[in-house]
């Protein structure tokens, strides 16, 4: 823990600012003090007309002629009449000059040596000016200034002394620099330390990772008890790369396995390594593993370590300083040696822009996939983070895991969280099934926008495009049943949603399920085409959900007639964006925007039909929902039922959530 304090010691930081800022003020301060006092204040400048009237006056003693100037010196009465009524003290004049005189022979007296001119003038073609200064008794003389030794003084403390001081610092930091210090701690690892359980996490509050957590579980195991692993053979792994989506709880595990490990853990992030000075990434990665092996045994944990292993490639100049850095780790991870028990994780976002040799065994040995979890891994989390949370007895969890499906760690903590927040806005001690299904609304779509005030006609709209999803979800088989419809406005943008519950975790989808999906997607704008004989901007995110499917369907799930099994398309960022990229020509691109089309066209015509077909039940919905603005999915079944003329289910015969809230499954011949 020491050496951690040490590295990252803010007095030393102050102190290396403190030395180089008085360095530089002093070598300014210096230079302008020195070059100030060699100008001294030197002669003033007069009109010639002025000087013209010295000279008639009888005060000029001395007149020194030059290609430009003409220098006067006054006599010494004129001097302190002169001073006394201008208020000067004298003309020293300045160092230049001192040294001059003092260089000159030293038999000169006093009174040999020429005195400093007072005045000066510009230089004015006066053919009668000679004559003036012979009628007035005035010394005169065209005499060359000896401006040599003064150009080199001047040369010295203006360029040399500055210059000669700044490269003494900068060799004196580059020193500290190659030492792996300097002022800054530049070249220095700025890793932090833990010690044994200083994180405060352990395996027991990660959860729904359950094969991420066994496979860091032996790597614990073995810095333990490495001789039950060396006894028959085995090494320990160099390195694991955790893999997978953000908010999956890779970081999380890394500190659970500071906490379990019980030896040092050296924790940092990729971007730490990187600087805008070429080599200081490698000094640091230098720095990091003598500390690390200093410590050993123990752990090295490299957050997104894309920042730094990037997929060298020269094609387009590439990056000398990043480069250098991942030269310099692959160097170290091969150097070092396993038996002393050095262990490198590290997590991404973006494994496939790795570049290969980090990737290979020998370095990063194990790729440990962190994934979003299911429905038993939901749960679980949502327990770890409810177990400090007050909660009554309707609180169901599983019905949350099932509504929040796709959901990472950090979604789940985020919601648990906000239904706390809502308990407490709301007056309430403990937390309910209610505000957890609030929190799931709030994180998926944002909060209710109390403020937006639609128009009637804007009301009606957006009403029968609800209903128009409720129902053709409802009217079809291979589809998630209704939990709620409303027409209340969130944040993040929407009007009014339907928010469907699947009766169970699925992780295929078959033809039929996708093709539902599509139809469902269209089913508001078909909504509003039937009632209003017009469309809105409304289903924009529908279409796009629809044409998404559609494209996957015909490019990477082989379901396109046309194209048969040919995969069109391949996914690039899976953990991130999952944007996909197509692998085909332009002409079969063009050919599968046309299958796309027909697809969709197909799907739109389909929700039309089912909804012209129960227009009665889309009207009577629609008018309770403008009404009450948000209803539940067995309110929306009930009205159903009742324009169909279905009985109710009876709870005590065996019925599927699906027929008893949202979804009527239709027979063959309805």
């Amino acid at each position: 823990m020491d050496n951690n304090n040490k590295n990252k010691d803010p007095n030393h930081n102050r102190q290396g600012w403190g030395i180089i800022l008085i360095t530089t003020l002093l070598v300014t301060f210096m230079v302008m003090g020195l070059y100030s006092m060699m100008q001294g204040s030197g002669p003033e400048q007069i009109s010639y007309d002025k000087f013209l009237s010295l000279i008639d006056e009888g005060d000029v003693q001395e007149v020194s002629l030059n290609s430009d100037r003409i220098y006067i010196t006054l006599t010494d009465e004129a001097r302190q009449e002169e001073y006394q009524e201008t208020g000067r003290t004298g003309n020293p004049g300045n160092v230049w000059s001192q040294l001059q005189d003092q260089m000159q022979s030293g038999s000169s007296t006093e009174e040999e040596s020429q005195r400093d001119p007072d005045y000066y003038t510009g230089y004015v073609n006066d053919y009668t000016l000679v004559d003036k200064l012979e009628k007035a008794g005035v010394e005169f003389g065209s005499k060359p200034a000896d401006t040599m030794g003064q150009t080199l003084l001047e040369l010295f403390l203006t360029v040399i002394l500055p210059i000669g001081l700044m490269a003494l610092m900068l060799v004196w930091l580059m020193r500290k620099m190659t030492k792996g210090g300097g002022v800054m701690g530049i070249g220095k690892s700025n890793a932090k330390m833990y010690m044994e359980k200083e994180t405060g996490v352990t395996f027991q509050d990660v959860a729904g990772e359950d094969e991420a957590k066994e496979s860091l579980q032996e790597v614990v195991d073995f810095l333990h008890n490495p001789g039950k692993y060396s006894g028959i053979g085995a090494k320990l792994p160099k390195g694991a790369l955790l893999v997978g989506p953000p908010g999956t709880g890779k970081t999380l595990l890394a500190k659970a396995v500071a906490g379990e490990a019980k030896v040092p853990f050296f924790s940092l992030s990729g971007s730490a390594f990187v600087e805008m000075y070429v080599g200081v990434g490698a000094s640091r990665v230098r720095d990091l593993f003598k500390q690390a092996q200093q410590q050993a045994p123990c752990i090295v944990f490299i957050d997104e370590i894309d920042a730094i292993g990037k997929t060298r490639d020269s094609s387009l100049g590439g990056n000398d300083e990043r480069e250098q850095t991942l030269n310099q780790l692959l160097a170290e991870m091969d150097g070092f040696d396993t038996n002393k028990g050095l262990l490198i994780l590290a997590a991404t976002n973006r494994p496939e822009i790795l570049d290969p040799a980090l990737l290979r065994p020998g370095r990063f040995d194990r790729r440990i996939i962190v994934d979003k979890p299911d429905l038993k891994g939901r749960v679980e989390i949502l327990k770890v983070h409810a177990k400090d949370v007050r909660m009554d007895e309707s609180v169901d969890l599983e019905a949350i895991a099932l509504a929040t499906s796709g959901a990472v760690g950090s979604d789940l903590a985020n919601m648990i969280n906000e239904a706390a927040i809502n308990a407490v806005k709301h007056g309430r001690q403990v937390v309910s099934q209610k505000d957890l299904f609030e929190a799931v609304e709030v994180v998926l779509v944002g909060k209710e926008k109390k403020d937006r005030i639609m128009s009637k006609e804007e009301r009606q709209i957006v009403s029968y495009h609800e209903v128009g999803h409720a129902l053709v979800t409802a009217l079809q088989k291979n589809t998630e049943p209704v939990q709620k419809i409303t027409i209340v406005p969130r944040t993040m943008g929407a009007l009014g949603y339907v928010m469907q519950t699947p009766e169970e975790e699925k992780f295929l989808n078959t033809k039929k399920e996708l093709e539902a999906m599509i139809v469902v997607a269209l089913g508001g704008r078909a909504a509003e085409e039937i009632v209003f004989d017009t469309v809105t901007t409304g289903a924009a995110n529908d279409i796009e959900q629809a044409t998404k499917i559609a494209r996957a369907m015909i490019t990477q799930y082989g379901m396109s007639e046309r194209f048969g099994l040919m995969g069109l398309e391949s996914i690039q960022n899976r953990y991130l964006d999952g944007r996909a990229v197509l692998n085909c020509g332009d002409a079969t691109a063009g050919e599968i925007d046309e299958e796309v089309m027909k697809m969709l066209k197909g799907a739109y015509a389909e929700a039309k039909k089912l909804l012209a077909e129960n227009r009665e039940a889309l009207d009577k919905i629609a008018a309770f929902l403008i009404e009450k603005e948000t209803i539940t999915g067995k309110e929306f079944m009930k009205i159903f039922r009742e324009v169909k003329g279905i009985p109710e289910p009876d709870e005590t015969e065996e019925s599927s959530a699906a027929e008893r809230e949202g979804r009527i499954v239709m027979k063959d011949g309805e």
